[in-house]
């Protein structure tokens, strides 16, 4: 049966070290997870106990497209909450996960063919999704010196329809300042550029408050999740914050790409909003977590390390110790029994240098993480 060239999509490598990891798992082998961004936690107990309440009251069927109204005017309280921004919850659409919101905004946004600016390191899937869609994902090389986040001279002559931007970012956890972001703003409504904010780590932030990009604009596409803040990866819920004039274009694509994002975890993801003290909890586990790597990533011998402002990972520079990332990472796996990521996930063109280590899990894997890897560099360096 033929393909159409528009699925000739690269493969998600950490999806793949998953499975190697499983396999492992499988065969009686202890493995330590450093390679996903998914927290050890699950779901807020209030946002279970909601759901359970709501699966005994009626069944649980579509909701409008745009979600549970209940849902966007929470969301949209969360703003004011959080950043003193005053938004109108009828510019709220719940999604199947950040991933829906990505789907919805390259489509509502772009035109096969069109060039998107994304920064490099960066989320892979941008890529892949934009390719699938017949447009054009374009590689902005970032600098150590701009802690690996784009700037405005990076994509000055490049024509792009659209810029997507992540603060925290993923795979570094470097986050974008008030006037960083809002120089990125200027210089893409400047030539034209529809700008795109993926906020997904906002609340997972250790020394400064992250900025959103509402805080600067109306003129702008915010993605958000209730993957990481609020632990609910496999519940595939997030949101989308739009212009006012942008809300019926995107209901019209979710209606029929979508219907609605589930019932059920829309349900959830309203409790979950509310169990603060628990969330809170959460987030001083990573900030113990986060400690423990910057002090004994260095002590096992990856010394080259970004500075993780937020999300909860860290992204090293491994070139003194090979060029080929995705076959260290496999020999780590193996040798050492812990998961990490090559960085050719999230940079074609340098990630075969590069590596990054999550700090989702539990504190104590995170130790038992660190002490294998001191041991498998010793061993190795011998």
């Amino acid at each position: 049966m033929r393909n159409s060239s528009r699925s000739g999509v690269d493969p998600f490598i950490v999806m793949d070290v998953m499975e190697a990891a499983r396999k492992a798992e499988q065969a009686g082998r202890h493995i330590i997870h450093m390679e996903v961004g998914q927290p050890g936690t699950g779901a807020p107990k209030g946002a279970i106990e909601a759901l359970q309440r709501a699966m005994t009251e009626g069944a649980l069927g579509y909701t409008v497209s745009l979600g549970l109204p209940q849902l966007r005017q929470r969301i949209a309280r969360l703003y004011g909450e959080w950043y003193g921004v005053d938004l109108n919850p009828e510019r709220v659409v719940v999604t199947s996960g950040s991933s829906g919101g990505f789907l919805l905004a390259f489509t509502a946004l772009f035109d096969t063919g069109d060039r998107v600016g994304i920064g490099a390191p960066g989320y892979p899937s941008y890529r892949q999704i934009l390719k699938a869609l017949d447009l054009v994902p374009v590689d902005l090389p970032t600098a150590p010196e701009n802690r690996l986040q784009p700037v405005p001279s990076d994509f000055a002559d490049l024509n792009l329809a659209g810029l997507m931007v992540a603060s925290p970012a993923n795979p570094t956890g470097t986050m974008l300042d008030r006037a960083s972001m809002g120089a990125l703003i200027e210089a893409a409504q400047a030539q034209g550029a529809s700008f795109i904010s993926d906020e997904i780590y906002h609340g997972l932030e250790y020394e400064a408050k992250a900025v959103t990009a509402l805080e600067l604009t109306d003129e702008c596409y915010v993605i958000n999740s209730f993957s990481k803040y609020f632990s609910m990866t496999g519940w595939r819920v997030g949101w989308m914050v739009v212009p006012e004039d942008q809300v019926r274009v995107v209901e019209r694509i979710a209606q029929n790409m979508f219907i609605c994002a589930p019932h059920a975890s829309q349900v959830a993801a309203l409790a979950a909003m509310d169990c603060e003290d628990e969330l809170q909890a959460n987030l001083d586990v990573y900030r113990a977590n986060r400690a423990l790597m910057l002090k004994g990533l260095p002590w096992a011998g990856f010394t080259n390390i970004a500075p993780p402002d937020g999300a909860f990972y860290v992204y090293a520079d491994v070139s003194d110790l090979t060029d080929d990332s995705l076959a260290f990472a496999s020999e780590i796996l193996e040798k050492a029994g812990v998961a990490v990521t090559p960085g050719l996930d999230f940079d074609p063109a340098r990630g075969h240098k590069t590596l990054r280590f999550s700090y989702a899990r539990s504190t104590v894997d995170i130790e038992e993480g660190l002490e294998r890897l001191k041991t498998f560099m010793q061993a190795r360096t011998r």
